[in-house]
């Protein structure tokens, strides 16, 4: 039988899914049968190593993960930011060795579903697996345009643009509203996924906040002047390919 717990994961797993695709009553109903187990983690802590080879996908219903890498002398490349609803490990269903790490930026509640009842359900349903796949597939779209803001853009159209990116990701799913949103990412955590350094990001958030685009204060982001931000960023959500927003 399926617990409420489980039923409120996978209705996080329906909310993100139908910020990209469009499901019928049926493949929700799916969903909502999928087995899982939940688990709280701690801050910091690892959900996946690079080298595992998992037998379960991660659906993250509370909290921020991350994807990184670590290079030489305990260098950290941030891949990723991760939100409720995402699952952060979903091509461990086809790519079995993990060639990063997936871990947690803040205390997050997960659910493990296994790789086994996951396949079971894209067979059943060829729906959801391409509901999968346009994730995957807009989840490709986003390492682009951070390639393109690590190669060509200034600091300042960075990280203007990594907000605006994770404002209406998080507005998508009901997470954001008002132009005002959760944000528990450090200036380190910045500095790691932008290629910048951590004094070189202060500069940055300092002149945001000068110019009256932005306040960040207590993990907590308000953007005081979006269109400014979006040019600032030279920010096209357009990759994200979002069919709707919540409300």
């Amino acid at each position: 039988m399926t617990s409420a717990s489980d039923i409120h994961a996978m209705t996080m797993l329906i909310r993100k899914l139908e910020s990209i695709a469009t499901l019928s009553d049926e493949e929700r109903q799916a969903i909502l049968s999928l087995p899982a187990k939940t688990r709280v983690l701690q801050p910091g802590q690892d959900i996946a190593r690079d080298g595992d080879t998992p037998s379960q996908c991660c659906l993250l219903l509370d909290g921020w993960a991350y994807r990184y890498k670590i290079l030489g002398e305990g260098r950290k490349q941030i891949f990723s930011f991760h939100i409720p609803g995402d699952i952060p490990d979903l091509q461990s269903l086809h790519i079995h060795t993990m060639d990063h790490s997936l871990g947690t930026l803040t205390q997050a509640m997960v659910a493990l579903i296994p790789h086994e009842a996951m396949r079971e359900l894209t067979t059943r349903y060829p729906g959801i697996a391409a509901a999968f796949w346009r994730d995957t597939l807009v989840d490709a779209a986003i390492f682009r345009e951070w390639m393109v803001g690590m190669g060509r853009k200034s600091a300042f159209g960075r990280i203007a643009h990594l907000f605006c990116e994770m404002y209406l990701k998080l507005e998508a799913v009901g997470l954001a509203g008002e132009h005002r949103c959760r944000l528990p990412i450090t200036q380190i955590d910045l500095g790691d996924a932008l290629g910048l350094s951590n004094v070189h990001v202060n500069r940055v958030l300092q002149e945001m906040r000068g110019k009256g685009l932005i306040t960040l204060r207590s993990n907590t982001l308000v953007i005081e002047a979006w269109d400014d931000l979006i040019r600032a960023g030279e920010f096209d959500p357009t990759y994200l390919h979002l069919q709707k927003r919540a409300a």
